[in-house]
């Protein structure tokens, strides 16, 4: 007998499609939209910081009586490629000879070897060379450019997801004109680190461990102070897994991997020079390099604040600049925890701080040792995204034209960069 129920109706609706994957082009417009303003900013600061850069290089002439390995050349750009240049080149055409060879006259214990100097910038420069044709020195060039351009996009991107994309794009353009920013476009590895350290660290805000790791490895290859890199990424993985927040084993594969490259080549070095423990002592005896607690730090404030320059690796008006941003850090960490920015950002810059005020190095070249404090732009960026855009562009504009004084001039000609 029927019930008179309606029998039951199966659903055999499709499932929805999954939609087509992204074609080149349209991932290129779509990064062109979303990293195009913080590129186009940072080019902007770059080109008016090294045209004033430039001519007051012009200005000067000193550079036509220099050494071309200190500062020197035939032209203004030469001095780009002398100092460290001079190093990351030789290693790029000769690569390593590692030795320590005592010396018996000077500070110095030995004599300086270009092991120091980590592998990946050099064969980054050795790669495009051959791939381009260029010499040592324009294909040097062409990866610190290529990279700084990287890292302002890294900046941006860690900065847009903390306070918003306006503030990104300007700490995309401070980026550009910090102190020590002179070396971005030169023949050193700064921009380089400073492009991996970014998108590190923006991997780790997206819980993207396993890219968060390598890329960590591979910033490891390029300077040791990867090592505060790879301390905020363990920071990072410990609070993950206290939280069960991404699994096990995306954050314990980041910190097993990121500590090999830096503690590769360093072991590597050491080994070839006879001990463990003969990279550190290269550092220490060949570069008068170390880490003294900060006592060196010390003397030079003490020595610049009363008018002294009674410490080694003095030059007046790099120091004054020096002091005058170690002054300010208070401040930016300060503003940067008000923010209340992740863990691991915190422990970065406050590591990187530790081992740059820590060590006995060329005090002038503070200011660009910290230029991958990079997260210490991101309270600038949010007070500057208040101004309108036309005061915005005069402020950063003014500031960088005087840029190519104190970030680069000051930097490469009376000091050592």
């Amino acid at each position: 007998m029927s019930t008179g129920a309606l029998p039951e109706t199966v659903d055999h609706a499709e499932p929805p499609e999954r939609p087509a994957p992204e074609t080149f082009r349209q991932w290129a417009r779509r990064s062109g939209r979303e990293y195009g303003p913080s590129l186009a900013v940072y080019g902007a600061v770059k080109l008016i910081g090294f045209t004033a850069f430039m001519a007051l290089l012009g200005w000067s002439g000193e550079y036509l009586t220099k050494n071309p390995r200190f500062g020197g050349g035939t032209h203004t750009w030469d001095v780009l490629g002398g100092w460290d240049g001079w190093w990351y080149q030789r290693v790029a055409v000769e690569g390593y000879h590692p030795a320590l060879v005592p010396l018996t006259s000077g500070p110095w214990a030995y004599e300086q070897n270009s092991v120091a100097f980590f592998p990946l910038y050099p064969g980054l420069m050795r790669l495009v060379s051959t791939v381009t044709g260029l010499g040592p020195y324009g294909a040097g060039m062409l990866v610190s450019v290529l990279a700084s351009f990287a890292a302002a996009a890294g900046i941006y991107a860690v900065t847009a997801k903390l306070t918003g994309r306006r503030a990104g794009v300007i700490a995309a353009g401070v980026w550009g004109l910090f102190p020590g920013s002179g070396a971005e476009w030169a023949v050193y590895s700064d921009s380089l680190f400073v492009a991996l350290a970014a998108w590190t660290c923006w991997f780790v805000m997206c819980g993207s461990w396993l890219p968060a790791g390598v890329t960590a490895f591979v910033a490891g290859l390029n300077r040791p102070t990867s090592a505060a890199l790879i301390a905020a990424l363990g920071v990072a993985a410990l609070i993950a897994l206290y939280r069960r927040r991404d699994g096990v084993v995306g954050p314990v594969a980041a910190v097993l991997i990121a500590p090999i490259g830096l503690a590769g080549y360093i072991a590597w070095a050491s080994w070839r020079m006879g001990s463990w423990t003969s990279y550190f002592e290269l550092q220490r005896g060949g570069w008068l390099h170390f880490f003294d607690w900060g006592a060196h730090t010390g003397k030079v404030l003490r020595g610049v604040l009363l008018g002294h320059h009674d410490y080694v690796f003095g030059y007046p008006t790099e120091d004054l600049i020096g002091v005058l941003l170690v002054f300010s850090l208070p401040v930016l960490i300060f503003l940067l925890v008000r923010l209340r920015p992740p863990v691991f950002l915190l422990v970065y810059t406050l590591v990187t701080v530790v081992l740059v005020l820590g060590s006995q190095q060329i005090f002038g070249n503070t200011s660009r040792y910290l230029l991958p404090c990079f997260p210490l732009f991101v309270p600038i960026a949010v007070a500057l995204k208040r101004l309108s855009l036309p005061s915005l562009a005069v402020v950063l504009g003014l500031t960088a034209a005087a840029s190519g004084w104190y970030a680069g001039y000051v930097l490469f000609e009376l000091g050592i960069p």
